[in-house]
């Protein structure tokens, strides 16, 4: 089982570089972010065209998150992340999908910092590690898979004076990210491949795709239950070499089979 995580910065925009992923790499399990669109504008045709289930969370113009299932319509077990009753921003669902529980998130820029943007992207992140704290303790395999908008390490950067100012890169964002880790989460496409630079993000300036000058923020965290099951992780960057692309590229996670401890679509 493939599960990936893609944002795909406008989904109207960019439907056709997403259904030429879905038909290339066929990944059971999809979590989309910035779809850019409400749900009503949500292209739930052309995606159950392709095969795929989908349940969308979305906002005008801004944010928008989605999980899509091969062959089946994921479970919704959550909308919106707890915490905040007033936060409108649509940037987290929760769904059961084939055994697993699938969390979708997209978590806040931050920029520019200092300032209330990087405050809420710190509020945000702490919201997340509470509700994560639960999760990762699960019997049950969880992936907790999108865009983090926090770049783990230096390692993670081609060229980290670049982006020393950026909020991707503070301290305090790091600190909350290695916070979340040490609940006992395991971050899939660092672990497959521990001692190489590898990148999930290039933005649009100065050729940075063209030069490999790229970012780690996109991530797969997986449970202890789930983690066992990993055979491979890896980036499907040739999407990001298409025509009109999105500046992140597909990535996600291959897991062996395992028996679900319930049923999908069942409460948890």
């Amino acid at each position: 089982m493939k599960v990936a995580t893609y944002n795909i910065n406008g989904i109207r925009s960019r439907l056709s570089n997403l259904l030429e992923w879905l038909e290339k790499e066929a990944p059971e399990v999809v979590c989309l972010q910035e779809l850019k669109s409400p749900e009503s504008g949500f292209p739930y045709g052309p995606i159950r065209d392709a095969g795929y289930g989908a349940l969308c969370h979305g906002q005008k113009s801004w944010n928008g998150v989605a999980i899509l299932a091969r062959g089946e319509e994921p479970v919704e077990t959550g909308r919106g992340l707890p915490g905040d009753p007033n936060d409108e921003h649509a940037r987290y669902i929760e769904a059961e999908v084939r055994g697993l529980v699938v969390g979708c998130l997209y978590l806040p820029n931050g920029n520019p910092q200092p300032g209330p943007k990087f405050d809420y992207k710190l509020a945000w992140f702490e919201r997340l590690i509470t509700h994560a704290k639960a999760l990762v303790k699960s019997k049950r395999p969880v992936v907790l898979a999108g865009d983090y908008n926090v770049v783990p390490t230096d390692f993670d950067v081609y060229n980290p004076r670049s982006w020393k100012k950026d909020a991707l890169l503070q301290p305090e964002s790091r600190e909350c990210y290695q916070r979340l880790l040490a609940q006992g989460w395991v971050d899939a496409l660092r672990t497959r491949y521990p001692e190489e630079r590898i990148y999930t993000f290039w933005d649009y300036f100065r050729q940075h795709w063209e030069k490999n000058s790229g970012l780690r923020i996109d991530h797969l965290l997986l449970n202890a239950a789930l983690a066992s099951r990993m055979t491979d992780a890896g980036v499907d960057s040739w999407v990001r070499g298409r025509e009109h692309p999105s500046d992140h590229a597909p990535t996600w996670v291959e897991l062996a089979d395992g028996a679900p401890a319930r049923k999908t679509g069942q409460k948890k």
